[in-house]
């Protein structure tokens, strides 16, 4: 079966409105250009709890999809354990298919 969430996630890298890694991903949260934080199921629970409780704050759509593996080869990278999407429309159809999956 096609992920089609992970082909969103895939091409929303392509179109460089995405960013990995921890450090990039905090600052997206915290300067409002992130719209949608992805953390993989099997990050560890500091992770997860760390980047909810920002996304709560700055009030930045927050879900837990994937796992670190299929994240990281969405987007051409090792592991990853978090992603933010930076464009609204992209970070509405990424939800939109996750949703479809679940």
């Amino acid at each position: 079966m096609v992920d089609k969430a992970l082909n969103m996630i895939s091409m929303s890298m392509k179109a460089g409105k995405l960013v990995s890694g921890e450090f990039a991903c905090e600052q997206a949260i915290k300067d409002g250009s992130g719209f949608l934080c992805i953390v993989a199921t099997d990050a560890s629970a500091n992770t997860k709890k760390s980047f909810s409780n920002s996304c709560d704050f700055y009030k930045v759509s927050y879900v837990e999809y994937g796992t670190k593996e299929s994240l990281g080869h969405a987007i051409g990278k090792e592991y990853r354990a978090s992603i933010v999407v930076c464009d609204e429309n992209l970070s509405l159809s990424i939800q939109d298919k996750i949703r479809e999956v679940r």
